[in-house]
């Protein structure tokens, strides 16, 4: 674990818990202490610690009825309990267990056991914090995924409803059935990115090498971006390698790696401004490519963030951004055996750099 787990020791006995500090000494635990049911309760209400180890013989609320009240409140469900227990009759343990609790351990308390029990507590609480943290990624992406596909869905929707009035011209048709294809590919481009990113990510997708030439997908890939370009009066230059140059690449993937940098560019360039790729073989081997826009950079503290699933770095107005295409462009990179980062444009902007090795 990252951080030190944290276990409350719920005891009337304090003598009892310097027991437990000494079996857990050197186990880079952090441990606190109440000794009182009620007190735990109160306390709980402003800290929830990775573990509690509650007795069950105590004054007042005892044991049961402590772990009863915190496994009845689902803010609190989660946290595992281990009882400990001088009670050896198996009703007993099994009206421990009936309370709620995860686990117990039999007192005096041994200390083999008590580490076996913690840390196997403790494991099963790391495996449900990790499940919360997917569950809570997959919901932002639910949420991300929807925003996004509403603008070419409804681009679609409305396209198609002007198309069935019968007084349009050729012209004004051709331009709804040009409006319905681009938003149909951006429905397709977000779709394959996840899918492939999927691949990628579980080690099912074997990337198809081949020779290409690295001018040639360059060219194809700025071809592509040239309407959306000039749609906001963004200029796109190239400087390109000698025109033999040849890599090693799944140009596919590679491909669209291109296509989500400048796409990416482009979004958050302003009007009137310009994106440059720059390409070039290395004398060690491979080659480095550089995507320069002039937006408004990446924060020093965001240039790894950025490169994380359904992680942005500015949010900007109007701008689509699902947080997946650089996500892409890293694992994609990555599984080139490549590398990916981003720097500063000076006086303005970002430079994205991708560098491929040699054979």
């Amino acid at each position: 674990m990252d951080t030190q787990p944290s276990i409350l020791v719920i005891d009337d006995e304090p003598d009892n818990f310097d027991v437990v500090e000494a079996l857990l000494d050197g186990e880079n635990y952090q441990l606190y202490y109440t000794p009182s049911g009620q007190q735990a309760l109160d306390r709980l209400s402003s800290f929830q610690p990775d573990l509690i180890l509650l007795d069950v013989m105590m004054p007042d609320l005892d044991g049961m009825e402590v772990c009863k009240r915190i496994k009845a409140d689902p803010q609190w469900q989660a946290v595992p309990i281990i009882m400990a227990t001088a009670l050896t009759a198996k009703e007993d343990l099994a009206r421990c267990l009936g309370t709620g609790a995860d686990d117990f351990i039999s007192k005096p308390l041994n200390g083999v056991e008590l580490r076996a029990r913690v840390n196997s507590m403790l494991r099963i609480k790391q495996h449900y914090d990790s499940l919360q943290v997917l569950l809570k990624l997959r919901e932002d992406m639910v949420n991300m995924i929807v925003h996004d596909l509403r603008n070419p869905l409804a681009s679609i929707v409305l396209a198609a409803e002007i198309l069935r009035f019968p007084h349009l011209s050729s012209e004004q048709q051709q331009m709804k059935v040009e409006q319905i294809r681009l938003a149909g590919q951006q429905l397709q481009a977000l779709i394959n990115s996840l899918l492939i990113m999927a691949k990628l990510e579980s080690g099912k997708m074997v990337l198809n090498y081949s020779e290409v030439n690295l001018n040639t997908i360059c060219t194809s890939a700025l071809t592509d971006v040239e309407v959306m370009a000039s749609q906001k009066k963004i200029a796109l230059m190239s400087e390109l390698t000698e025109s033999h140059a040849i890599v090693k690449i799944d140009a596919l993937i590679f491909r669209r790696v291109l296509d989500n940098l400048l796409n990416n560019a482009i979004k958050f360039s302003p009007s009137n401004s310009q994106v440059k790729l720059t390409a070039e073989c290395l004398p060690t081997g491979g080659a480095k490519l550089q995507v320069a826009d002039s937006g408004p950079g990446v924060k020093e503290d965001l240039r790894q963030i950025i490169f994380e699933k359904y992680e942005i770095g500015t949010l900007m107005p109007e701008v689509s951004q699902i947080g997946l295409g650089l996500a892409f462009c890293k694992i994609a990179i990555e599984a080139h055996q490549g590398t990916i980062f981003v720097e500063d444009n000076y006086p303005r902007g970002t430079i994205f750099t991708v560098l491929l090795p040699g054979e």
